[in-house]
């Protein structure tokens, strides 16, 4: 009778406990399973790709690094060298899909080159894993879509790492966005509007990002897994200026200067102009014809909204007397300046921008998404990645921002989703 008791008492102890616990937000990890986290709880990263970028984002506050993967060892011990204690307990691993495999992995941050962003970011997701990424979010339309698919399926919260739409001033123009989401919301400007993006305005497009055409083939260098730094993209000969810190001047794994700037300039624009839900209809060029493997520069690209709204990425620096965002109204230069007599006191008297989540570890733990998530983030990297496909065909496109595809172009449909070498797929 006593251990019939006693059996109950245990029932209903660990009964009121579960009771008082779900009246508690702090909440053990095992208590509640893979994927759920108590907010008192640091949460646990794993960084691939521990190049430059990499290792610059092992600090970030409220995170600890437990995992590490590199297709090449010299990162693989530079990251080391640079971690608390050199390392000490945390894994190693050559091959991402080792890695995110890890029950003890909260987080896996993607710093690798841009082709292989989706695949890894798609895969840590229906892993379970939530995702910071590094920009742009994909190399291509198709991966984006396959991306947002795979982040929503398996309910995980996503981060684009671009900050601009939320944190920190806005290169030239000397203030964080959110006054000139208030300026474009109070309608003080007019509307439809005209955002110039140039040299002029405050912003670099760091046309330095170029290929080259003359690439002898050179010994591939022991300490690198040359095959799998490839992965999808197609096998071209190894050259140390294809991979790591000069990448990105080579169609394969990147765009250019507006591959690598394009959605720190573009994803503020899509938000202060409220654009997060939809895409140009129209992308015009002017530039040099590129080369099938090399990028090269460009003098502009225009990009056009349905309600008449452009974007215009002024390469050349021709304009040199543009105002950053030109409206019927007024218009607002570098440094937020404006020809709106007595702007901040007009100013003053309209509502601030609707709050944003812009903690990822407090949107980890509470299971908001964040400002710049998968949906938006691929909004403004698609706004990259049709101005990269008008570059490469040498010609003007439309597209259907619903259908996310463009009209009466095969050729242009064609790099939506751009074959990959096998055997990966996203």
């Amino acid at each position: 009778m006593a251990k019939k008791e006693n059996q109950t008492s245990r029932r209903a102890f660990v009964r009121n406990s579960l009771g008082a616990l779900a009246a508690f937000t702090i909440v053990p990890r095992h208590v509640l399973g893979r994927g759920y986290l108590a907010p008192s709880d640091q949460l646990t990263k794993a960084v691939v790709g521990t190049g430059g970028m990499g290792r610059g984002h092992f600090g970030y506050a409220g995170t600890r690094v437990v995992a590490i993967c590199d297709v090449d060892k010299t990162h693989i011990q530079k990251a080391l060298d640079v971690l608390p204690n050199q390392g000490k307990g945390v894994k190693t691993f050559a091959d991402y899909r080792e890695l995110i495999q890890l029950p003890e992995v909260d987080i896996v941050h993607v710093a690798t080159p841009p082709h292989w962003h989706g695949i890894i970011a798609a895969d840590a997701a229906r892993a379970g894993k939530d995702v910071w990424c590094e920009k742009p979010m994909t190399a291509t339309i198709g991966e984006g879509k396959r991306l947002v698919e795979a982040v929503q399926q398996h309910g995980r919260i996503f981060r684009l790492n671009t900050w601009f739409r939320f944190d920190a001033n806005f290169y030239g123009m000397g203030t964080t966005v959110k006054p000139i989401k208030k300026l474009v919301e109070s309608g003080l400007l007019g509307w439809p509007l005209k955002v110039t993006v140039s040299r002029h305005t405050g912003f670099d497009w760091k046309f330095f990002w170029v290929g080259k055409t003359n690439l002898e083939p050179q010994p591939v260098p022991k300490e690198l897994d040359y095959d799998m730094w490839l992965g999808p993209a197609p096998h071209k000969p190894y050259h140390p200026h294809r991979v790591h810190s000069t990448f990105r001047g080579y169609w394969d794994y990147d765009g250019g200067g507006l591959g690598d700037m394009g959605q720190h300039y573009l994803d503020p624009i899509q938000y202060f102009l409220g654009k997060d839900d939809t895409s140009p209809v129209k992308v015009e060029i002017d530039a040099p014809q590129q080369h099938t493997d090399a990028v090269g520069t460009w003098r502009k690209i225009t990009y056009t909204y349905a309600d008449g709204c452009q974007i215009i990425l002024d390469g050349a620096g021709t304009e040199t007397k543009a105002a950053y965002i030109e409206g019927p109204k007024g218009k607002l230069y570098q440094g937020f300046k404006s020809d709106i007599p007595d702007l901040e006191k007009k100013l003053a008297e309209f509502p601030d921008p609707a709050p944003q989540v812009t903690d990822f570890v407090e949107a980890v733990k509470k299971r908001q998404k964040f400002a710049l998530n998968e949906e938006n983030g691929h909004r403004s990297c698609t706004m990259v990645n049709i101005g990269k496909i008008a570059l490469q065909l040498g010609r003007n496109l439309e597209f259907d921002p619903v259908k996310q595809e463009f009209i009466n172009d095969e050729g242009a449909n064609r790099l939506i989703f751009q074959p990959m070498r096998g055997p990966w797929t996203i």
